[in-house]
């Protein structure tokens, strides 16, 4: 373990003048080091970073989680403590909350209509999947972003009644982060007002917890034997002795198995073998196929094809979302939300050539049915984001490859999710020093050469 010798303050926070203005701002800053943080209040936010000056809102709550204990042990905000030593995950978790912020930021104050019911059923869908937003084991910024949010949207009363008719995976979420959150407040109540925080939600517990049905079973009630409870179980004689309803063989009086009851046995046994070789033996080229990738999955798992974005315009209740019609190849064009706004004028996106990952099942985004994904490269802290792009000459639809990976089908679109084969792949997905694509150092290839970033980004991660 590293030791860290902690000197001055390495960072400068402009808070907003009212702490009420922005809760999660100031419970942050309560959180981080005194020692490594000095706080002011002024107009607008900022965050003096040795030197380097951030102001945008969410790249400041992301650069505080690094200052102080905010990303160890008990909060793991950017959820990099909960998988260390887990390389591959650490990129598919960062990604992750900055997407999330990236929503939160959409249903913020004074948009209540993003927090309808489309956006419940699809949080709720992901949170079947998931304990938490970013995939993390324990709540991190992705949650605690889209919880303050949610609480700013609308008041406590609406958004109580919208939860309380919510599917079960929400409720359960938002109980485990809102006790996350209030928790935190309470051991830093000395600098923290917890009285900002949003009051506290209680769900019932019965439309909480799943239910158990087993149907061949009955229970007996307190009062005695239920009539149910025995009916497939025989009768009972007069002594309290179990009759069973089947003639079982009768043992010998010295305890001692008969001939009879031998035989009986040494057929089971044999018949249980026959049975399990058997099962055995239909299991085995199917335990072979997965044994061939061996439970790690490579990147021809990846549909990755080239398209070019035939249509394009802003997505009505996001902010940083731009929706998209983009010829792939297929019958007919894919749809597919990206969170590109910050980042290209509209008319960039128009007619631009793109890679798309194909193979994801299609999910709504606020309304929109997103069906893939624009694969794009980007810096560590998402600030700077760029396209990745075939080749000129490559044709529309064609199938990206990769060397030493040129064969091998795509994963099935329910496959990919269920596997969680994004999360096990993307992370070495990534430019290299030329700026081109590659994966594992493997580089990218289509019939007219290999795909890069459209500027020639280096050393980034590819999503």
């Amino acid at each position: 373990m590293t030791k860290q010798t902690l000197g001055p303050a390495l960072a400068t926070l402009t808070l907003p003048k009212k702490e009420s203005s922005d809760p999660m701002l100031y419970l942050l800053a309560a959180l981080a080091s005194p020692k490594q943080l000095t706080t002011q209040k002024k107009t607008a936010i900022e965050l003096n970073l040795n030197g380097t000056v951030i102001t945008q809102r969410n790249a400041i709550l992301r650069a505080l989680c690094t200052v102080g204990p905010l990303d160890v042990y008990p909060l793991c905000l950017l959820g990099q403590s909960s998988v260390a030593g887990l390389v591959e995950e650490m990129a598919v978790v960062m990604s992750n909350v900055h997407s999330w912020m990236s929503i939160a930021s959409t249903i913020g104050k004074g948009k209540k209509e993003a927090l309808d019911a489309n956006f419940l059923n699809s949080l709720n869908d992901h949170l079947n999947n998931f304990a938490f937003l970013a995939g993390t084991p324990q709540p991190s910024l992705a949650d605690w972003t889209v919880y303050f949010s949610m609480n700013n949207a609308v008041s406590a009363s609406e958004l109580n009644d919208m939860l309380q008719s919510s599917g079960r995976a929400v409720q359960r979420w938002y109980d485990a982060t809102q006790c996350s959150v209030h928790d935190a407040a309470e051991g830093v109540s000395n600098q923290f007002n917890e009285t900002l925080l949003p009051p506290l939600v209680e769900f019932q517990m019965q439309n909480m917890l799943p239910v158990f049905h087993y149907p061949t079973l009955a229970i007996s009630t307190a009062g005695g034997g239920s009539d149910s409870a025995t009916a497939n179980e025989g009768s009972k004689d007069e002594k309290g002795k179990k009759k069973d309803s089947k003639t079982a063989p009768q043992q010998s009086s010295g305890g001692e198995l008969t001939d009879e009851q031998k035989k009986a046995a040494a057929d089971k046994r044999a018949k249980k073998a026959a049975e399990k070789a058997a099962k055995k033996k239909n299991k085995a080229p199917a335990a072979k196929q997965e044994g061939a990738s061996g439970g790690e999955y490579n990147i021809s798992a990846f549909d990755i094809r080239v398209g070019k974005i035939l249509k394009a315009w802003e997505h009505p209740e996001a902010d940083k979302l731009y929706c998209e019609e983009i010829d792939v190849g297929e019958d007919k064009p894919r749809q597919i939300a990206s969170g590109l706004r910050p980042f290209y004028k509209l008319e960039q996106m128009q007619n631009q050539r793109v890679l798309v990952l194909c193979n994801l099942k299609a999910r709504p985004l606020l309304g929109f049915a997103s069906h893939g994904m624009v694969l794009c490269a980007s810096n560590a802290d998402h600030t700077s984001v760029e396209f990745a792009v075939p080749p000129d000459g490559a044709a529309i639809g064609e199938r990206v490859f990769f060397d030493s990976f040129e064969g091998g089908e795509p994963e099935a679109e329910n496959k990919m999710n269920k596997k969680k084969i994004l999360e096990k792949v993307a992370p070495d997905l990534k430019t290299n020093a030329d700026g081109v694509v590659v994966w594992k150092n493997k580089v990218s290839k289509t019939s007219a050469g290999p795909c890069r970033a459209i500027h020639g980004m280096k050393d980034a991660q590819v999503a």
